[in-house]
């Protein structure tokens, strides 16, 4: 094959793999999750602020980021993907809440009957968007923020000095008092509450969450959508098909090399 047609392929290749890049890199920016400017309780008592949310994000990196666990799957898994911790916490609270509030006992100990009546009770809870693109504001519910503030006090105690989670903090990497001041531990929780808060709402007009249904979670209705299963699918076969093609290509043109070689050495062998 000339080099020519080579150069020809590779720069067609390149231009096509570019054009992808760019229109769905667009297409995430596009789509993205919102950072609210405030988020309320329906009472009308401020939680966080789009500022707290983004000064969260760098004490977060302060302290090592992902290094330390993860978000949104991203980073080193000695300790937990954090957005999927939240999110994991916060649901099993409301949970235990409504259970005990309409029955008398904790989530677990229900019949599968009612377990089921209350799972569908917190997907229509978490995974309705009520960001307000207009204001910028996302409200929560009162017992919603219930929630919101038991995970603080468990993650300011874990990322400062609570001796009852020493356990927790030595499985995780995590030294005593990563965190000290008390102002940076909101914002680092205001952090991670948006974090989890996408990986469970749904996009506007869509039954997709902001991170595509990620992280896995059967109980608020986190699973894979069937477009996104068939183009992993696609994308892997794929990928293996341009490692045969590229196997194929180089095993017969070291095929036609060392044929040449061995003329070559006949030639001089009679010479």
């Amino acid at each position: 094959m000339k080099t020519k047609t080579l150069w020809i392929g590779f720069a067609l290749i390149t231009a096509i793999c570019f054009s992808v890049l760019i229109f769905f890199g667009h297409e995430i920016y596009r789509e993205k999750p919102p950072i609210p400017e405030k988020v309320i309780t329906e009472s009308g008592i401020v939680l966080f602020t789009l500022q707290q949310i983004k000064d969260g994000q760098n004490v977060w990196q302060s302290i090592g980021g992902q290094e330390i666990g993860s978000v949104w799957g991203h980073g080193a898994y000695v300790a937990p993907d954090w957005s999927a911790d939240w999110l994991h916490k916060e649901t099993l609270f409301l949970l235990d809440k409504w259970s005990k509030k309409d029955f008398d006992v904790l989530f677990d100990d229900l019949d599968p009957e009612k377990q089921a009546m209350l799972k569908v009770r917190i997907r229509n809870a978490l995974r309705l968007n009520t960001y307000d693109s207009k204001t910028g504001i996302l409200t929560v519910s009162d017992e919603r923020a219930e929630a919101i503030k038991s995970n603080s006090n468990y993650y300011q105690g874990l990322f400062m000095d609570d001796p009852s989670l020493d356990r927790e903090r030595t499985s995780y990497a995590i030294p005593a008092s990563s965190i000290k001041d008390t102002v940076r531990m909101h914002n680092m929780n205001a952090f991670f509450f948006w974090t989890s808060w996408a990986c469970v709402t749904n996009r506007p007009d869509s039954d997709l969450t902001y991170t595509s249904n990620w992280p896995p979670d059967q109980v608020i209705g986190n699973t894979p959508s069937a477009g996104i299963v068939l183009w992993t699918g696609f994308s892997v076969i794929m990928l293996l098909v341009g490692i045969g093609l590229l196997a194929y290509y180089n095993a017969r043109n070291r095929s036609d090399v060392l044929t040449n070689l061995c003329y070559l050495r006949m030639i001089r062998s009679v010479v």
